[in-house]
């Protein structure tokens, strides 16, 4: 039996070529326009869709957004003009598998539509056992007695409705512990989708979690499905909920009332299955006593809170974690794997790693990448590490001392900002934060700022 395709193109000459060349191999249906497009997938299944970008009234854009909504999940590859690369690319963020341009390749197209089916079929195939293992609570390293008492609680919690409030410091491993709660939920085989709030400007942050209606505001040139509805049946993570605005708390408190939400520039509600599991590095209560949060929305996210223990409370999670880092990174490189003396074994387990598990893992890259098999002693450390050993020692390691949390992160952040000379993007990356919350900290300590 043959596949279904969908050809959506107004441009009678390319859509006919399209059609002949294709209709030996596949059931060819045409739209000529998004609308059209839309009806055709509300009517029938599709397997696969290849959809012009321009085209009068709604562009390519919300068949894409309509596609990968629908059950059927077909393949949609994007045809563009030449100059419109940029676009094709946001095209894939939303869903698209690829792009090609105008005017089209036959062959190219047809080789793509093959890969592409084939690696559907295994995603479908291999999909939810790969995701189990990764996800599941038995896939997250430790055995330590402070992870231990999390897991029990999100064994709980999983299985429940309640909206979960995960709570710790960066680099705990939030969103993999709100995997973990989504799949092992009822909404398993639903979407899972993270949103990083402290990654988008306040601006852009409320459309791309609600959507937004063509014309909603300058440069609104087309429909946007938001975050919320893309989760529709599954589960939305956000995380860093504190740095959310004024009126992106309203619409959040708005959606745990009534379950509904509306896009910027409608007044129609939408009603939306969908669960909020949230997170945050920062205390909620105190901010919301602040006037910084809402508190009638705190106690709506504040269901259930589970609090991600930091890795330096985690006794010997930190040596079971770190061989397998550094194992992975080795075998992904094809390097050989390099040895810890057990001088530098001690100097890290008495470090306070505030950077926690994300800190941890780019630490052992690292370590992989430069020693390549050769044995590691402590004058091959960077000298966050010995000079944090060297100076806990005499000050016993008070709240003062340079192990303190704050001591290291000033520290890390000096080292980052120094490396980049002042860049605060690359600064941030090489710190694992968002440059929001770069921003937040040198507000604190500007005198850390190298600039």
């Amino acid at each position: 039996m043959k596949i279904n395709l969908l050809i959506v193109d107004d441009e009678p000459h390319t859509r006919e070529g399209l059609e002949l060349a294709l209709e030996d191999e596949f059931e060819v249906f045409t739209a000529t326009s998004a609308k059209e497009a839309v009806n055709a997938l509300d009517e029938e299944e599709f397997q696969v869709i290849l959809t012009d970008l321009r085209m009068p009234g709604d562009s390519g854009m919300s068949v894409i957004d309509h596609a990968i909504r629908h059950s059927s999940n077909p393949l949609c590859i994007m045809m563009t003009a030449y100059g419109e690369v940029e676009v094709a690319v946001e095209a894939m963020k939303r869903g698209a598998f690829d792009f090609l341009p105008k005017p089209i390749n036959l062959e190219q197209l047809e080789l793509l539509i093959k890969r592409g089916l084939k690696e559907r079929k295994l995603d479908n195939k291999n999909s939810h056992q790969r995701v189990e293992k990764k996800y599941k609570f038995d896939g997250i390293m430790g055995k330590s007695m402070a992870l231990e008492n999390v897991l029990e609680k999100v064994r709980l919690v999983g299985p429940s409705k309640a909206t979960v409030l995960l709570s710790g410091e960066t680099g705990t491993g939030k969103e993999l512990f709100a995997q973990a709660i989504h799949q092992n939920s009822e909404r398993s085989k639903g979407p899972f989708v993270p949103v990083h709030c402290a990654a988008l400007p306040a601006n852009l942050l409320e459309s791309e979690i609600f959507g937004h209606e063509k014309g909603a505001f300058t440069g609104a040139s087309e429909r946007r499905i938001g975050r919320f509805e893309s989760a529709n049946g599954g589960t939305l993570f956000l995380d860093e909920i504190g740095e959310i605005d004024a009126s992106t708390q309203v619409k959040l408190l708005r959606f745990l009332e009534t379950k509904t939400i509306e896009r910027l520039g409608s007044s129609s509600p939408l009603a939306l299955d969908v669960r909020l599991v949230c997170a945050t590095n920062r205390n909620l209560l105190k901010m919301s006593q602040n006037g910084e949060f809402r508190d009638d929305l705190y106690y709506r996210l504040n269901v259930v809170t589970i609090e991600l223990p930091p890795l330096r409370d985690r006794g010997d999670d930190l040596v079971l974690m770190m061989n397998h880092f550094i194992k992975v990174y080795s075998d992904e490189n094809d390097f050989e794997t390099p040895r810890l003396s057990d001088d530098v074994l001690s100097i890290l387990q008495n470090y306070n790693w505030p950077g926690n598990v994300r800190e941890l893992r780019n630490f052992c890259e690292n370590l992989v990448v430069l020693k390549r098999g050769k044995t590691v002693s402590p004058n091959d450390l960077d000298p966050r590490f010995t000079l944090l050993i060297a100076e806990g020692e005499n000050a016993n390691r008070d709240e003062n001392s340079l192990l303190s949390v704050e001591g290291n992160e000033k520290r890390l952040l000096r080292d980052a900002l120094l490396k980049s000379k002042g860049n605060r993007t690359k600064a941030a990356q090489l710190m694992g934060i968002s440059r929001r919350t770069l921003h937040r900290k040198l507000d604190r300590w500007p005198e850390l700022d190298a600039k």
